[in-house]
C-alpha cells in the first residue's frame, strides 16, 4: 500500500528558516562577490594575507635543541619528569617480566572473572597465550608496561580536569575548546615538539600518550558529574552534607558510569598510540609493526597487531563489564585473590624455570600470511578480466574522483570557499557556527598552507562518500536482521581496535603508493564507527511508530524511509560526523605512504624536526578538522533573531 509524505507543521517550520538564510547568503554573496573579483583576481591565497611563522617557530626549536642539555627548566623540571617515567615504565616492566607468562596470565584471567565472570576469564586467558604463541610475548609486555603508566596518568590528569569542569562552569566553557584541539590534532603534530623536549625514547611515547588519551576521560568525567540527578543532590544537601561530602559520596557515585566509560575510551585511545608512538622510541609491538611497514611486510605486521588487538578487546570487555554492573562495588578480595594467585604460579613457574614463554610453542604465523597476500598481489592487483586488478581501481579512483575534486576545489577563488563553507555550516548551524567555520578556514590561509589543505580536503571528501554509502547499507542490514548484525559485531571489533598503521600495509600491497591507498584505509578505519552508529539509532527508533506505520499497511521499505530514517536522523548525523572525524585522522597518517598534502608535511617535519613545518601543517589540519566538525554537526539552537 502505497502511502503520500504530507509537509508537517514542524516540517514547515524548518524549511522556512533554510529558506530565509539562503536568501540572505544570496544578497551578500550579490554584494561581497564583485568586490573580492575586483580585488583578487586569482583562485589561490593572497600573499599579502598571510602571516609567516617558519622564522619563530625555527627559532624557538633551535633554542630547545641548544638549550636541552643545560638550561634549568630542562635539568630541574622536565628532567625529573622523564626519569620518573622512565623509573615507572622500567618497574612495572620488571615485575610483569617476572610474574612470567603464567603469573601474569593467571592475574589478567582471575581479574576478568571476579570482574565479568568465567567466559571472559578463559578468552582473557586464551587471548595472552596467543600473544606468546605468535612470538611477541616480550614485545606485549613491554607494550603493556608502557600503556600501563600512560593510561594511568592520562586518567589522573583527564580525571583532575573534568572534576574541575564538572563543578565549574566557566573551567568547563574554557577547557572545552582545548579538549577540542586535542582530539583533532593528529599525533604526528605534537610529537615533534615532545621529542624536541624529551628526545627520542619512552619518556616522549608517554607523555605523547597522556596528551591524545587524557581528553575523553576529562569530558566523560564532567558529563557524569554533570549530569548527576539533582534530587540526589538536594537530598545529601538537605542532611547538612559539606561540598566535599556531596562529592564523595553521591556525585562520584553517580558518575560512576561514566568514568568508567571514560576508562574504557582512554584505554582504546592509548592503544592505538601504540603503534604512532613507535615512531619516537616507544618500543614494543608498536615498534613491530612500524618496522614491518617500512618493508611492506604484512605478516610481520599483523604478528604484532593481533597482540594489540587482543589487549584492546580484553580491556575493552573487561572495562565494560565493569560499567554495567552499576552501584555494584567489585567484591574486595578480587585483588587479593589476584595477587595470590599469580605470585603463587610465577613462584611455581620460576622453580620450574617457565618464566620465559617456551619456543617450540611459538607459531610462525608470518609466513601464511605472506604467502597470501603475495598470492593477492600476484592476482589481484593487475590483470583480473574485466574487472581489472586493484592498481586498476586505485588509478581510475584516482583519476576519476580524487583529481577532480582537489582540482575543482583549488580553482574555486579562496573567497568562494569561504562562502561555500559558510553556508553549509549556517544552514545546519547558526549564525556562530558559520563564524566558526569561516574562522577556521581563512586561518588556514594564513597559514600559507591553502593548497595542501585543499588537497586533503578532497581525500577527506572523497574517503567520507565512500564511508557514508558503505556504513549506512551495512548499518541499515544489520539493524534490520539479527543475524546479520551477530555476524558484524567480531569483525567491526577487530576493525575498530586495530592499529591505523596497519591498516596501510595490506592496502599499499593491494592498491601501490598514492593517495587512493591513504582514502582505502581512512575507509576501513572509519567504517565500523559509522555501520555501529547507524545500526543503533535505527534499533532505537520508537518501537510504537513502527506498530503504527504497519498497521497502516506501509512495507517494510516504506517502513526504512518514512519511519525509522527520519526518526534516526541525529544517531544518522553523529555517524556523518564520527565518519568525518576518524577519516580525517588515517588520511593524514596516509602521508606515510604517498598521500601527499597536510599528512606529508607533518610526517616530514617529525622526520626532519622542522618544528615549523609540522606544527603549521598540524595547525591547518586542527582548523580543517574543527570546520568539518561545524559543518557536519547540526545544531537544533537557535537565537531570537532567527540565527
Amino acid at each position: 500500500m502505497a502511502t503520500i509524505s504530507v509537509p508537517t507543521p514542524r516540517a514547515m517550520r524548518t524549511v522556512r528558516p533554510a529558506v530565509r538564510k539562503l536568501l540572505v547568503l544570496a544578497l551578500v554573496a550579490a554584494v561581497l562577490v564583485p568586490l573580492a573579483r575586483s580585488h583578487w583576481a586569482s583562485a589561490a591565497w593572497p600573499h599579502g594575507l598571510t602571516v609567516g611563522l617558519s622564522g619563530p617557530l625555527t627559532s624557538a626549536g633551535n633554542w630547545v635543541i641548544d638549550n636541552r642539555d643545560t638550561h634549568p627548566l630542562f635539568l630541574y623540571f622536565f628532567g625529573y619528569i622523564s626519569n620518573a617515567v622512565v623509573l615507572t615504565v622500567r618497574a612495572v616492566y620488571l615485575t610483569l617480566l617476572a610474574a612470567g607468562w603464567p603469573g601474569v596470565t593467571v592475574l589478567a584471567a582471575v581479574v576478568a572473572h571476579r570482574v565479568a565472570g568465567t567466559r571472559l576469564a578463559v578468552g582473557t586467558g586464551v587471548a595472552f597465550l596467543v600473544c606468546g604463541a605468535l612470538g611477541m610475548w616480550v614485545p606485549t609486555m613491554q607494550t603493556l608496561a608502557l600503556m600501563a603508566v600512560a593510561v594511568s596518568a592520562s586518567v589522573a590528569v583527564g580525571f583532575v580536569l573534568g572534576l574541575g569542569a564538572g563543578l565549574s562552569g566557566r573551567l568547563d566553557r574554557a577547557l572545552r575548546p582545548v579538549l577540542d584541539t586535542m582530539q583533532v590534532l593528529p599525533a604526528f603534530a605534537y610529537l615533534l615538539p615532545v621529542v624536541l623536549v624529551f628526545g627520542i625514547g619512552v619518556p616522549a611515547a608517554v607523555l605523547a600518550t597522556v596528551v591524545y588519551a587524557a581528553p575523553p576521560m576529562a569530558r566523560l568525567t564532567a558529563l557524569g558529574l554533570r549530569g548527576a540527578d539533582p534530587e540526589v543532590l538536594e537530598a545529601v544537601e538537605s542532611l547538612g552534607a559539606t561540598p566535599r561530602q556531596r562529592l564523595l559520596t553521591a556525585r562520584l557515585p553517580l558518575a560512576r558510569r561514566e568514568l568508567l566509560l571514560g576508562l574504557n575510551q582512554t584505554i582504546m585511545m592509548a592503544l592505538s598510540m601504540a603503534v604512532i608512538a613507535s615512531v619516537i622510541g616507544a618500543g614494543g609491538l608498536g615498534d613491530r609493526v612500524y618496522q614491518a611497514l617500512a618493508s611492506v611486510d604484512v605478516g610481520a605486521a599483523l604478528a604484532a597487531g593481533v597482540p594489540i588487538v587482543l589487549l584492546a578487546v580484553v580491556l575493552d570487555r573487561i572495562t565494560a563489564a565493569a560499567g554495567e554492573r552499576g552501584d555494584t562495588r567489585p567484591h574486595p578480595r578480587t585483588w587479593a585473590y589476584a595477587l595470590g594467585a599469580t605470585v603463587a604460579v610465577a613462584v611455581a613457574a620460576r622453580l620450574l624455570g617457565g618464566l620465559d614463554w617456551p619456543t617450540a610453542w611459538t607459531l610462525n604465523f608470518a609466513e601464511p600470511v605472506d604467502r597470501a597476500v603475495d598470492w593477492m598481489t600476484a592476482h589481484l592487483y593487475s590483470g583480473v578480466p574485466v574487472v581489472g586488478g586493484t592498481a586498476d581501481w586505485a588509478g581510475h579512483f584516482t583519476a576519476w574522483i580524487l583529481d577532480p575534486v582537489r582540482d575543482g576545489l583549488q580553482w574555486l577563488p579562496w573567497w568562494a570557499v569561504l562562502l561555500l563553507v559558510a553556508a553549509l555550516a549556517w544552514l545546519v548551524g547558526t549564525w556562530r557556527t558559520a563564524l566558526t567555520a569561516v574562522l577556521a578556514m581563512a586561518a588556514i590561509g594564513v597559514l600559507g598552507v591553502w593548497e595542501p589543505s585543499l588537497d586533503t580536503l578532497s581525500q577527506v571528501l572523497a574517503a567520507v562518500a565512500v564511508t557514508l554509502v558503505l556504513g549506512f547499507a551495512t548499518g541499515v542490514a544489520a539493524a534490520r536482521s539479527d543475524r546479520v548484525e551477530r555476524a558484524l559485531r567480531p569483525v567491526l571489533d577487530v576493525f575498530q581496535t586495530m592499529p591505523q598503521f596497519v591498516y596501510l600495509i595490506p592496502v599499499v600491497a593491494l592498491f601501490g603508493v598514492g593517495r587512493a591507498p591513504a582514502v582505502a584505509a581512512a575507509v576501513v578505519y572509519a567504517l565500523p564507527a559509522v555501520v555501529r552508529i547507524t545500526a543503533q539509532g535505527l534499533r532505537q527508533v520508537d518501537p510504537a511508530a513502527l506498530e503504527s506505520a504497519r498497521s497502516l499497511g506501509a512495507t517494510g521499505r516504506q517502513q526504512l524511509w518514512q519511519v525509522q530514517l527520519p526518526l534516526a536522523r541525529p544517531a544518522l548525523l553523529l555517524a556523518v560526523n564520527q565518519g568525518v572525524v576518524l577519516v580525517l585522522a588515517v588520511v593524514i597518517i596516509g602521508g606515510l605512504v604517498g598521500g601527499g598534502a597536510l599528512g606529508y608535511d607533518v610526517a616530514f617535519g617529525l622526520a626532519q624536526g622542522d618544528l615549523a613545518t609540522g606544527l603549521v601543517a598540524g595547525a591547518a589540519i586542527v582548523c580543517l578538522g574543527l570546520m568539518l566538525d561545524r559543518v557536519t554537526q547540526p545544531t537544533e539552537r537557535r537565537t531570537r533573531k532567527g540565527a
